[in-house]
């Protein structure tokens, strides 16, 4: 007998149909699969068979042949399990029913069982543009496939269960549709507990408002790591389509936890400078997620940045301006999304006490210069600002009045990216520092006072078209921070300040 059930594979972020074929025919006792399976795939026949004797069934004693369609498309991964198994039970005629608007993925256990697995939310996604109306789901992945409308998700825990329902014994009852809460950010952390540091803490505002690249330099115990840590704090709350990208990248990286399936505050990464290239950026023979993606719509914190390997930096240019990962291998292309604030941290010398007016610096000139030239001239050009971290004087370490907490900045931000929601309505911009250029001269408008300013700046300083836009989408930001429609000159000279370009670390 013959029997076509339908599945879906992955490879990275993408989704993609495949029709599982079963065969049980007369013959020797043989069970093959073919279609480019991997040692994963190849491996659930014993799965599959167990799963048959924990069901009661004898299994069949001739050839059994599954075939996973398109042929010619490598195929990896535990998911085709459970769709093997339905396509068997058809193929033997113990369910003779349809199931041609139904969709089956899991990993089957010896004991019957049905374990989770990865890119549920990927492929229920899939599964709903194709006009999919019903979707089987591990039990313990419910709860992500059932964020998607329009679809409906059954879980389930064994296959005893799922013969059960589809042969109307004992029916399940489908997912409630999850919507995402959205709850205040938990955080010890606040910016409250920072000391001083006015301008730091009005750069990580003015970053935070615009969605902004951020570079720290100072001295060790200034506070750079400090800053750096409670930006998540005054970020604001994630949209819907934030949160159902960002859980899309978690779900594929095998990274969502049973009780919350839904990534509903802003992910913030910091990877230990030692991060090899394919742990920074994804990788492997199959690509996986790197930190990069795994921060996408969040924060991406670089600690110590001038300690990283420069090749593993250097991967980093091209997916800052893109906002993308492409990794490209002989088995096919996957792209992840990595829409990020980036913000590094860094000393100015080994010893990091370059430009300390407290301590003395024990580097030669060019012991400093090997140091800082680690971190090349277009990485630096991708920050919008950068910061002189300086140590906190004494009377700000034991001043008892109260700093501004977290929670107030927070408004002013969010009021900003209000301000930015409405500007770049109808489109997938979410914040100034995502415009491209060719919106500049719409959005940035200025003043003639402004326009002057920049002009000499420009002039002065020799900037890139990069540096030269970049400037334009921190103007814009400071301006909507003040409720301005119009960048002044006070937003020009305060993006030129955060530039870097009188930097006593950087020069």
């Amino acid at each position: 007998m013959f029997s076509v059930i339908n599945s879906v594979g992955l490879f990275g972020m993408n989704a993609f149909p495949v029709t599982i074929e079963a065969e049980v025919s007369k013959g020797h006792p043989q069970f093959d699969i073919s279609g480019l399976p991997d040692a994963g795939i190849k491996e659930s026949r014993d799965r599959v068979r167990s799963a048959v004797y924990a069901a009661r069934i004898p299994f069949p004693k001739g050839r059994v042949l599954i075939n996973l369609a398109p042929a010619d498309v490598k195929k990896s991964g535990s998911s085709f399990d459970l769709a093997i198994f339905i396509a068997l039970m058809q193929a033997m005629q113990i369910l003779q029913i349809d199931l041609s608007k139904r969709i089956f993925i899991g990993e089957l256990g010896l004991n019957g069982g049905i374990h989770s697995i990865r890119g549920v939310l990927t492929m229920t996604m899939l599964a709903k543009k194709n006009g999919y109306e019903e979707i089987y789901v591990p039990h313990d992945n419910v709860r992500e496939a059932a964020a998607i409308d329009g679809i409906r998700v059954y879980g389930v825990s064994n296959v005893n269960d799922l013969l059960s329902h589809l042969l109307e014994l004992s029916p399940l009852k489908a997912a409630e549709r999850v919507q995402p809460t959205i709850e205040a950010q938990k955080s010890l952390l606040d910016f409250s507990d920072v000391r001083g540091q006015q301008k730091a803490r009005y750069g990580m505002e003015l970053a935070a408002a615009g969605g902004h690249n951020i570079l720290l330099v100072g001295s060790p115990g200034s506070g750079k790591s400090m800053l750096a840590n409670r930006l998540p704090t005054i970020l604001p709350e994630m949209n819907r389509e934030e949160i159902l990208e960002t859980t899309n990248v978690y779900s594929v990286a095998g990274q969502l936890s049973k009780e919350n399936p839904l990534v509903t505050q802003r992910p913030f990464r910091s990877p230990h400078h030692t991060v090899s290239a394919a742990g920074l950026v994804g990788g492997g023979s199959i690509p996986a997620p790197g930190e990069i993606s795994l921060a996408h719509n969040g924060v991406l914190f670089l600690d110590e940045l001038a300690e990283f390997d420069r090749t593993t930096l250097e991967i980093l240019r091209q997916p800052l301006e893109s906002r993308e990962v492409t990794i490209s291998r002989a088995a096919g292309t996957a792209v992840y999304p990595c829409s990020i604030m980036l913000v590094a941290a860094m000393n100015p010398c080994p010893c990091g006490y370059y430009g300390s007016t407290q301590k003395k610096c024990t580097c030669s000139p060019n012991l400093v210069k090997r140091y800082l030239s680690k971190i090349s001239g277009p990485l630096l050009d991708r920050f919008d600002l950068h910061v002189d971290v300086d140590p906190v004087a004494y009377a700000d370490l034991s001043s008892t009045e109260k700093t501004e907490s977290s929670e107030a900045i927070r408004e002013r931000v969010e009021n900003a990216r209000n301000r930015q929601k409405e500007r770049f309505r109808g489109t997938d911009i979410y914040c100034n520092a995502m415009m491209p250029d060719h919106l500049l001269r719409e959005y940035c408008r200025m003043d003639a006072q402004a326009q002057a300013l920049l002009k000499a700046v420009f002039e002065r300083y020799g900037l890139s078209a990069r540096a030269h836009s970049r400037l334009q989408k921190v103007a814009l930001s400071s301006a909507d921070l003040h409720g301005s429609d119009v960048i002044r000159r006070e937003d020009i000279a305060v993006a030129v300040q955060f530039r870097g370009f009188d930097s006593k670390y950087l020069q």
